[in-house]
């Protein structure tokens, strides 16, 4: 036992030699550091994910992936692992899998009530993953529906030449026939704009931003605000509200419930919206 905690002791040691260097940005000595502490006690989760964090600020991605998967199987609680391999699998544009890294770390972060500022990193990137997903997806999408519109208008025009309400001879179609097809015409119309980028709703959006909300306040002159903005504002500008010009306080703020549900389902339905996030 006595060896096994002077082994601990000295991997500890080593971990924070190591994060000394991180703090002076020698990476690479880091990184050295980390490689001993691992070596001597490689059941430590945040050993692996200190290292993770070093490859993470070289951009050194495959790297930053097999460490976060080593320290989220010791640890499935990490959000800053979560957090960083979804970065990893971004970058090799596996999109949902990403998104899914990425909601666990947000999840983590809720149940935790933590107001930590990498809230509004995981979310800047995880707005990408499904921007870009959305993106993949739409392309394919767009060209599904346009083979499938072809199928319909050749079948509607084989079913009324079958029946006999429309003849190779025949000058123009039926009345009946041109209804059909400017119905049918309409319908992969409307599929197709549904999925189309177009402008948010103004009263989905943050009056000092003028972007989609992630997460809405309401101030007590019933103002909504994106929380993270508004609180920028009181630190920095002044205890006002920005349009109202009402003294506020951080306290006074309330979470804007309705409009956050709303946003949800907005973003559900039209996910080109994170395109402005």
């Amino acid at each position: 036992m006595a060896a096994d905690g002077g082994v601990a002791r000295q991997a500890e040691l080593r971990r924070i030699e190591g994060n000394a260097c991180f703090y002076k940005a020698r990476f690479g000595a880091a990184i050295d550091c980390y490689t001993e502490a691992i070596a001597l006690c490689p059941d430590v989760a945040v050993y692996w994910m200190n290292r993770g964090l070093c490859h993470f600020r070289r951009k050194d991605w495959a790297k930053v992936e097999e460490d976060s998967r080593k320290a989220l199987a010791l640890d499935d609680t990490l959000v800053k692992g979560h957090y960083m391999l979804g970065c990893a699998l971004l970058r090799k544009e596996e999109c949902a899998l990403a998104i899914k890294e990425l909601e666990k770390a947000l999840d983590l972060l809720k149940s935790s009530n933590s107001r930590d500022k990498m809230a509004e990193d995981i979310w800047e990137v995880l707005a990408k993953a499904k921007y870009l997903d959305w993106e993949k997806h739409s392309t394919q999408r767009v060209w599904k529906i346009q083979n499938l519109k072809e199928a319909c208008e050749n079948a509607l025009q084989e079913h009324h030449f079958l029946s006999g309400t429309l003849t190779e001879d025949s000058v123009g179609p039926t009345n009946e026939y041109s209804e059909q097809r400017k119905l049918l015409s309409e319908v992969f119309t409307n599929a197709i704009l549904a999925d189309t980028p177009g402008d948010v709703p103004d009263y989905l959006c943050c009056q000092i931003t003028f972007e989609i909300f992630r997460d809405p306040v309401i101030t007590p002159s019933g103002v909504t605000y994106e929380r993270a903005i508004l609180l920028e504002h009181l630190r920095k500008v002044g205890n006002f509200d920005p349009v109202t010009r009402e003294p506020l306080k951080e306290h006074q703020l309330v979470p804007n419930l309705a409009i956050k549900e709303a946003v949800q389902a907005y973003l559900k339905e039209h996910s080109w919206a994170y395109r402005s996030n």
